[in-house]
């Protein structure tokens, strides 16, 4: 039997606040439903999401750490797994310590500021994530299918550049969808049905008109969801077919397990995404969305960093390097 959850607008004192307009309250704060349907799992919850984050957050840490202190590498493929867990930690860290917050005590509120900063980090980090991983998929083509002019395709002068375009043309992006955010007014309710702040659910909730944001998110879903998607999808498929044609088992073998790691990566974080945000605002599912938003903020930076330590050795030759360093 679900519970219902009571919604708190919040009166101001005063009819100057820049939050009244014509004589129409609007929220300063949201309250994120979260998990409040299921208190009886709070505790579990609780400790299933610490145990993530910490293992998210050091094993991503550590991901840096080995790559910068390697000359070893200092190359294409880990310059762009550095930008990987760099992006990883601010997707996590953007969304779970208000989500432990919300699970530890009975105050789930969020101000509104608060909430507009999380939808910030969370779309950028996100959408660089998404972008970074047809780069990381070009980048294995280059290395497959024209290996005597890899060095020279993927110089460090094109790689920063590809490095930085991803993350100045996320940033735009989010510059773009924060600010139609903060153009709506939100008169009540104000219970976000998710545990993090996100835009289809706040969307839901504006007594403004959000047909712009509605048509910008659909084109966001089609450039970072379908169209980096299909790029990866024939960046694999050239990779694929290169594969096949190598002479040697060994060669095969060699050749898959440069790009292995990162094809686990891209399904799975492809399918948090196809499977709750590539629809329209109008059929938002909260249960779908709070699932996938568990996929892709906890369970994806967590395993990211395992994934590409445990199937690559010159990482953890790095990594014990890196241990040593320290004790000594």
């Amino acid at each position: 039997m679900k519970l219902w959850v009571e919604i708190h607008l919040i009166v101001l004192e005063t009819p100057l606040s820049p939050r009244t307009m014509n004589n129409q309250t609007l929220v300063t704060e949201f309250i994120l439903q979260g998990f409040s349907e299921q208190p009886e799992y709070h505790v579990l919850l609780f400790s299933c999401f610490l145990s993530l984050y910490s293992v998210a957050l050091i094993g991503n840490i550590l991901i840096i750490l080995a790559i910068t202190f390697n000359p070893g590498l200092h190359t294409p493929m880990y310059f762009f797994l550095f930008n990987l867990a760099t992006m990883d930690i601010i997707c996590t860290s953007s969304i779970m310590p208000k989500a432990l917050e919300g699970l530890l005590s009975k105050d789930s509120s969020i101000s509104y500021w608060g909430c507009m900063a999380q939808l910030c980090f969370l779309t950028w980090s996100a959408s660089s994530e998404l972008l970074l991983l047809t780069v990381m998929a070009y980048d294995r083509y280059a290395a497959i299918c024209h290996p005597l002019h890899y060095s020279t395709t993927m110089s460090k002068a094109f790689c920063c550049k590809l490095a930085t375009g991803v993350w100045v043309l996320c940033a735009f992006n989010t510059a773009i969808h924060t600010g139609l955010m903060l153009r709506l007014n939100f008169c009540g309710p104000n219970v976000i049905t998710h545990f993090f702040c996100e835009a289809p659910p706040l969307l839901l909730l504006s007594c403004s008109s959000t047909y712009v944001n509605s048509i910008m998110i659909v084109l966001a879903d089609a450039f970072y969801g379908i169209l980096n998607f299909l790029m990866t999808i024939v960046s694999y498929g050239f990779i694929i077919s290169s594969i096949f044609k190598m002479q040697t088992a060994e060669g095969k073998k060699k050749a898959f397990s440069t790009c292995s790691s990162h094809l686990i990566v891209v399904c799975m974080y492809y399918t948090a995404v196809f499977y709750a945000y590539i629809s329209p605002v109008s059929s938002y599912s909260a249960e779908k969305s709070k699932l996938a938003g568990v996929l892709y903020t906890m369970v994806s930076p967590t395993l990211n960093p395992l994934i590409y330590t445990l199937r690559n050795k010159e990482v953890k030759a790095a990594l014990r390097k890196l241990f040593s360093f320290s004790r000594n």
